[in-house]
């Protein structure tokens, strides 16, 4: 009985060929992503990496810097402001997590339910994002003055005059709710997207068995969202933790430190001290938090993805 003959198996392609020609395949593609890598590179990894090293020098940008190994860290433990901005910057986090975290998904379970004009109240939601800064700030301080409008609306009603920018009680609390009201919008779509994302048949089905607006939203709204609503948490904390820019801003760190957050602590050292290694050993530590945030931020975005 005669056999067919056999082709003789084509040797497979070696690893390193098989890379080479995909490199070549693709090679325009990385020639558009090489910038964007050198940009990264250069303006994110480079200063971290300098700033590691700084962390453990006296620097001197006209004598040269000299090793000082953890004398810089040391810095940082026996100064008393340090624990003050780190307690300051805790209580940040906190304000804004009780203020603000809830407002855009408010606002986001609200517009969802709107059947008219939607489109109309979510520009309106989120026109404050698009304000400068600079006029930010001042809008705020007149909002905020002793004489301003909400100061007279508390005379008119009878009740006492508060002092929004010179009270420690109020300090922070009034840049939590001015940053709520100017931020708010960007999250709330992120969230509107993701609740109109929820097939409309199981809102139809509940409301088939009797379910009114506060069962759907408990039952249905929430719980779909839960994961992005886990993540955005993580995303503000990370944000809220390197605070600084409204407080240097509007109060200087004032009244009586009661505004002086961790990062504004960082700016006071680099800018105003020049101590740039006692700044850097700060970046230091507060990048090793914060990579610890972004590890729990990575674990739930895979989380998400399953």
């Amino acid at each position: 009985m005669e056999h067919a003959a056999v082709a003789p198996a084509r040797p497979p392609e070696t690893t390193r060929g098989s890379g080479a020609s995909k490199f070549r395949k693709h090679a325009s593609g990385y020639l558009f992503l090489l910038p964007a890598a050198v940009l990264f590179i250069l303006f994110l990894w480079v200063p971290i990496v300098k700033g590691i090293v700084f962390s453990f020098e006296n620097v001197d940008f006209v004598k040269g810097n000299s090793f000082v190994g953890l004398d810089n860290f040391r810095t940082v433990f026996d100064d008393p402001e340090v624990g003050v901005s780190v307690k300051n910057t805790l209580y940040y986090m906190g304000l804004c997590l009780v203020i603000g975290f809830w407002v855009p998904i408010l606002f986001a379970v609200i517009i969802s339910e709107i059947r008219r004009f939607q489109g109309f109240v979510r520009i309106s939601a989120y026109l404050p994002n698009v304000i400068p800064l600079v006029v930010l700030y001042g809008l705020w301080r007149w909002i905020y003055d002793p004489v301003g409008p909400i100061n007279a609306a508390l005379q008119w009603l009878g009740l006492h005059q508060v002092l929004f920018m010179t009270d420690t009680k109020w300090s922070m609390a009034s840049l939590v709710i001015m940053e709520t009201w100017q931020q708010f919008g960007s999250a709330m779509l992120i969230y509107l997207a993701a609740v109109l994302s929820v097939p409309k048949d199981w809102y139809e089905a509940a409301e088939i068995d009797g379910a009114g607006i506060w069962a759907r939203i408990r039952h249905i709204t929430l719980p779909s969202i839960k994961n992005l609503i886990g993540l955005l948490l993580i995303l503000q904390l990370i944000a809220t933790s390197q605070g600084y820019q409204s407080q240097l801003a509007m109060l200087d760190g004032g009244p009586m430190n009661a505004t002086m957050t961790y990062g504004l602590k960082i700016v006071k050292y680099a800018f105003t001290q020049q101590n740039y290694g006692v700044a850097s050993a700060m970046g230091v530590l507060m990048f090793l938090v914060l990579s610890f945030l972004a590890v729990i931020q990575f674990r739930m975005n895979n989380r998400e993805d399953r």
